[in-house]
């Protein structure tokens, strides 16, 4: 069994990098997808942050690769096995989705956020480059997306304006964000990749200036860096 998740989690693992080939090329949501059309919206980070997939699958196919081939059998590999093949799977038909409706792919997405944490979790402290900071990377990269879709939503529907709802999707990433990082201080992975989502939006309301979300984007962002810097320095006050 333990062998067939390994197989498993590297097939899926392939199929999530390949599925932007099986779309047209999908660049945020439709606008006109939603009642409210949004073009531009400033809850939606600079369109560089996004080259931050081609890392992730790559990673998480070598990390499967390598699992599959070193850590096949091994126990500490397996807690957090069944909740990224999960991750993953969600993941292959999400574009998909997200090229047909909002709301089915901020749901999706949200499922593939909660497994995808569950298996941070459950990552051991071992193999970390190999195992852990993959699936941390992954995890806050999720976490950056789905607060985002929740704010293009929120101003998609008409139920906040685009400024608003923006500050609205910051807060859900910030607080999530933050919990989640105080409780895998091991894993720095995750707090980087929401500093490169939160600098990314910083980015996006420049020009023209949006104040409120570049500043609490930018708030986040220091945030983010002072728990890595505290970690660090804890750490090498353990070591002394």
């Amino acid at each position: 069994m333990s062998r067939l998740l390994a197989i498993l989690t590297l097939v899926v693992s392939v199929t999530f990098a390949v599925s932007p080939f099986f779309v047209t090329s999908f660049a945020g949501f439709d606008p006109s997808l939603f009642p409210v059309p949004q073009d531009n919206p400033p809850v939606q980070p600079a369109g560089y942050a996004f080259s931050i997939w081609g890392l992730l699958y790559v990673w998480l196919i070598v990390s499967a690769g390598f699992g599959l081939v070193k850590r096949a059998e091994h126990p500490a590999w397996q807690p957090a096995r069944p909740w990224l093949l999960a991750s993953l799977a969600m993941g292959t038909f999400w574009l998909a989705l997200a090229e047909r409706t909002p709301i089915g792919a901020t749901v999706l997405i949200w499922a593939m956020l909660a497994t995808a944490l569950v298996a941070l979790f459950k990552t051991p402290k071992r193999d970390r480059w190999w195992y852990q900071a993959p699936i941390a990377t992954y995890a806050g990269w999720l976490t950056a997306a789905s607060s985002v879709s929740v704010g293009l939503l929120l101003a998609g529907w008409g139920i906040l304006e685009a400024t608003p709802a923006a500050l609205v999707a910051l807060m859900i990433a910030l607080v999530l964000g933050l919990f989640v990082q105080s409780r895998v201080m091991r894993a720095p992975g995750y707090a980087l990749a929401l500093i490169w989502a939160l600098i990314a939006v910083v980015v996006s309301n420049s020009d023209p200036l949006n104040t409120p979300v570049a500043g609490l984007a930018a708030l986040g962002a220091v945030l983010f860096t002072a728990m890595l810097i505290l970690r660090r320095r804890m750490g090498r006050d353990n070591a002394a």
